[in-house]
C-alpha cells in the first residue's frame, strides 16, 4: 500500500536537508530542539536520571517507573539514530510509552556515539547497561522474571548484538529481544535485499542515505562483516532469546529484519515478525502518535507478557 497519508504529509512539509557533508553537531541540535518540555510529556509514576558505574565506565541512564508496585519486570532500551544521533531526550517519548503500555520498568541507556567514540564503545555501553540492570535488580525492584532488551533502528542493532553477546558470555538473564526496524546488515549493497531497491526513494529514509548516515560508525572501526556490527551475519543463532521484529512495509531495511526473523526461527528461536503497512523507517520514533502505529506498544506488551514470546504462526 502507499505511504500512510499523515506520514506523506509530514514528509512533504519537512525542510530539505542542508547541502554538503553531514554535520553531527548541527543535526543533534536540530533533533534536540524538537523535544517537548517535560510538562508536555506522558506522565509516569517516576522518571529518574542516574549515572551508573559499569565495566565500560560511567554511563547515563534514565529509569522510567510506570506506576507504584512492589516489583517490576525490566526492559533495557537503546535509542536509534544511525549510531551518531539520538539521545535520552530525543527518544524519551518512546521509553515513556514502553513503560506505560508494558508496565515494565524501563532503563534507557545514554550510550556513547560515533564519531567521537570509536567502535565498540556504544556496544560496550549497551552491554554494560544490561549487566548493570541485572546486578542492581534489588534497588530497581526487579521481580527476577522479565529482562528484555529493545531498540529502534541502530538501537535495534545494539539490542540484537547484546543478546547474542550475552549468549556467548553465558549471561542467561535476557528473556526477550524487541527490534524495531533494526539495521542488521551494514553492507548496504542494494543487490542484497529487494527492499533496498523497492523502497529506495520517497518514503523518508532512502537507500542512498544509508552509507553516509552510517559512515561515522563504520569509519570508527565497525566492520560490516563483524556479527557484532551486522548481527544477521552471525552463523549460529541457536539459544538466543525470543524475538519480536517490527518492520515497516516501505522501509529499505524491511527485508533484512524479516530475514533475521526467518533465520531465528530456523535456529529454533521463537520469533515474531510484524510488518506495519504504509510505514517507512522510523515510524515508532516519529509517527507512533498515529493510532495504526501506536499499537506497536500494545504488541510489545503482549509479546513481553509472562507467557513469553510464542512462536510465529
Amino acid at each position: 500500500m502507499p505511504l500512510h497519508p499523515k506520514i506523506a504529509e509530514a514528509l512533504a512539509a519537512a525542510p530539505a536537508p542542508p547541502p554538503g557533508p553531514l554535520d553531527p553537531a548541527a543535526m543533534r541540535a536540530a533533533e534536540e530542539a524538537q523535544v517537548p518540555p517535560p510538562a508536555d510529556r506522558l506522565p509516569l509514576h517516576c522518571v529518574e536520571d542516574v549515572t551508573a558505574r559499569t565495566s565500560a565506565g560511567e554511563l547515563p541512564l534514565r529509569i522510567y517507573t510506570p506506576a507504584e508496585a512492589d516489583a517490576y519486570g525490566l526492559l533495557v532500551y537503546f535509542h536509534g539514530g544511525a549510531f551518531f544521533l539520538g539521545s535520552l531526550e530525543t527518544h524519551d517519548h518512546v521509553a515513556r510509552s514502553l513503560a506505560a503500555e508494558t508496565g515494565l520498568k524501563v532503563v534507557s541507556a545514554g550510550y556513547r556515539r560515533a564519531p567521537e567514540h570509536a567502535f565498540p564503545a556504544g556496544l560496550d555501553d549497551c552491554t554494560a547497561a544490561v549487566r548493570w540492570a541485572a546486578a542492581n535488580g534489588a534497588s530497581l525492584g526487579w521481580d527476577g522474571t522479565t529482562l528484555a532488551v529493545a531498540g529502534d533502528s541502530s538501537g535495534g542493532t545494539y539490542a540484537a548484538a547484546v543478546a547474542a553477546q550475552a549468549r556467548d558470555d553465558g549471561f542467561d538473564r535476557i528473556t526477550h529481544q524487541v527490534l524495531y526496524y533494526p539495521s542488521l546488515d551494514l553492507d548496504f549493497d542494494p543487490a542484497r535485499y529487494p527492499s533496498l531497491r523497492e523502497n529506495a526513494v520517497g518514503h523518508g529514509l532512502e537507500t542512498a542515505a544509508l552509507k553516509p548516515f552510517n559512515a561515522f560508525y563504520l569509519d570508527s572501526g565497525a566492520d560490516p562483516a563483524d556479527p557484532r556490527v551486522s548481527p544477521i551475519k552471525r552463523a549460529d543463532l541457536t539459544g538466543l532469546p525470543p524475538a519480536l521484529i517490527v518492520t515497516g512495509e516501505l522501509d529499505p531495511l524491511r527485508d533484512e529484519g524479516e530475514e533475521y526473523g526467518r533465520r531465528l526461527r530456523d535456529a529454533g528461536v521463537d520469533a515474531v515478525v510484524s510488518r506495519y503497512p504504509g510505514a517507512g523507517h522510523g515510524f515508532v520514533q516519529h509517527f507512533s502518535w498515529i493510532p495504526e502505529y501506536h499499537r506497536v506498544y500494545a504488541e510489545t506488551r503482549d509479546f513481553l507478557a509472562p507467557r513469553g514470546g510464542g512462536a510465529a504462526a
